[in-house]
């Protein structure tokens, strides 16, 4: 019964359904996919691992930093885990590239969502606009009974229309700022542990020289 109504709506909306029905397909799709994978990577992150992968290279342990971040599931561990692979030549582009990636991954599809939040609204305009001039175009040519009934099927094509493309725009734009919501943080996070790791790294390097210097003084004045 219910799809017998969804159907009589959808036809009484005219041909501009057909394109906000694929909008909708997709931003349902979308959605569903977003969700999942935001789900999943909230069920990888590993901070107790992070915390002990911070202790190691404060103590300059880069052996145990890297063992402890190595085929990590946490975004933030396996961005480390690329830097420490380069530590001794580049570790911030290292990071920078692995981060990289990891929001690539994490900003997938927002593009489109974004696209169908300002395509939606804008194909019920459309199918408004439709209606309306069709309205006009039967009026000129019809008695005054078909004038009304043609005013009354114009008026609700562009009705369904509009309200099934705002309606599309509304659902979907509240996932779509969850999900950017997301993406920064991710990139915070990102940053803000991409620079721990080089002032880590770089002052654990600079023990290690003070150590080296310490002992070759003493050299000359043992001569």
């Amino acid at each position: 019964m219910l799809a017998n109504v969804l159907v009589k709506y959808f036809e009484a909306g005219g041909p501009v359904m057909w394109p906000i029905l694929i909008t909708a397909i997709v931003a349902v799709a979308v959605v569903g996919e977003r969700s999942f994978w935001w789900f999943r990577e909230s069920s990888r992150r590993d901070p107790e691992t992070l915390e002990k992968l911070f202790g190691a290279l404060e103590a300059g342990d880069f052996r145990q930093a890297s063992q402890l971040s190595k085929d990590s599931p946490d975004p933030i561990i396996r961005m480390i885990w690329h830097g420490m692979n380069h530590y001794h030549s580049s570790l911030q582009g290292a990071l920078q590239v692995a981060a990289g990636v990891e929001l690539q991954k994490a900003g997938r599809f927002l593009t489109v969502m974004d696209t169908l939040v300002t395509l939606a609204p804008l194909l019920g305009l459309l199918g408004t606009v439709s209606g309306i001039f069709r309205t006009f175009l039967s009026i000129g040519s019809a008695t005054v009974e078909g004038a009304t009934g043609a005013i009354t099927g114009g008026i609700g094509e562009a009705l369904i229309a509009t309200m099934c493309g705002l309606a599309i725009a509304i659902v979907a734009l509240i996932p779509y700022n969850f999900f950017s919501r997301k993406l920064a943080q991710l990139q915070f996070e990102l940053e803000s542990a991409a620079t721990n790791v080089e002032i880590m790294v770089t002052a654990a390097k600079q023990r290690g020289m003070d150590t080296m210097e310490f002992r070759r003084e003493p050299t000359p004045a043992a001569r």
